[in-house]
């Protein structure tokens, strides 16, 4: 089967007058999106290969100019005819092997095989007709990788420990124990420098980042590094004041209710939010919600008759009308 001629410009979305750092954004953002263990698509692993291949090409200043070279007259260049320069190159080797080392190449397609004569490396084109003369492998770093870890705001509030498992391109897994700082803030990274996708010809592995999620928490509301909550407070209890207890992520404290307390009143408690990456604690905001009484005695709407009397001059609604 006549191997296919491949577009590694639009693979990887850009133009054919591309710079090398649009090149790079445009790998970067495409590789992350479809990597394994981030894509649930099933071509998500072939795609990944396609736009690995295509930056191994493109991100190559020689292997790009002989990729544009050859492109107009890949036909030819298939067919065994004249390299550029007047060269030739014709390859005896099995489908799908290198033909250097005598085994696969790197999973690489037969149209990179065909016009690069080896996986992961680079050649010079000898001066004869036969096989090229191979040089050092240019290195590689390898891809970054981006996965998500789901944790509670109270594990947020302490730090905690996850068990990540990720996929590399070869179908491989690694096991990895992280530690998650306390204070981690929603959608935070964590960089985990060399535990990405590994590197080709001695080139560095990649960097593993770590997107945190943080649940959503039935009392408490983040705000920075400050909590939020609402306090129900009996209609009493506002009136007279009161000692009442509030949860915190520390545990149970007392509050002091003042007298006279409005309904929607908000009293801070200084240190019982989430810890600073400075140092220190932030602030808990209790937000006062008074509960009215239902189901009233006889007693009870006497004595409310009684309240309501004696303090019939006042206007709540002054102003507003």
């Amino acid at each position: 089967m006549p191997v296919e001629y491949k577009d590694y410009y639009k693979t990887l979305g850009v133009s054919k007058n591309a710079s090398a750092e649009e090149i790079k954004k445009a790998y970067r953002k495409l590789a992350r999106q479809h990597h394994p263990d981030i894509s649930k698509k099933p071509e998500a692993e072939k795609r990944f290969k396609e736009i690995n291949e295509a930056n191994e090409v493109l991100s190559d200043p020689e292997k790009r100019k002989r990729y544009d070279t050859v492109g107009p007259e890949w036909e030819r260049f298939r067919q065994g005819g004249q390299q550029p320069g007047g060269f030739q190159w014709v390859y005896t080797g099995q489908p799908g092997q290198d033909p250097f080392n005598g085994g696969e190449a790197g999973g690489f397609s037969d149209f990179f095989r065909t016009l690069f004569g080896e996986g992961q490396a680079d050649f010079d084109t000898g001066p004869l007709f036969g096989r090229p003369s191979a040089r050092r492998r240019r290195s590689v770093a390898g891809a970054d990788v981006e996965s998500e870890v789901e944790i509670t705001l109270a594990e947020a509030y302490k730090g905690t420990e996850r068990s990540v498992e990720m996929r590399l391109p070869d179908g491989a897994t690694r096991r990895l124990s992280v530690k998650i700082p306390a204070g981690v803030r929603d959608g935070q990274r964590i960089r985990l420098a060399g535990q990405g996708a590994p590197g080709s010809a001695g080139g560095p592995s990649g960097d593993l980042f770590l997107r945190v999620r943080v649940r959503p928490h039935p009392v408490f509301q983040r705000d920075g590094d400050d909590l939020r909550m609402d306090l129900p407070v009996a209609l009493h209890e506002a009136l007279l004041g009161a000692e009442v207890t509030v949860p915190t992520l520390k545990g149970r404290v007392s509050l002091r209710i003042p007298p006279e307390t409005q309904n929607g009143r908000t009293i801070r408690l200084a240190g019982q939010g989430m810890p600073r990456a400075t140092g220190g604690h932030g602030d808990l905001y209790v937000t006062v919600k008074v509960v009215l009484p239902t189901k009233l005695t006889d007693k009870e709407r006497e004595l409310v008759n009684e309240l309501a009397a004696s303090r019939a001059g006042e206007e709540p609604r002054k102003g507003l009308l």
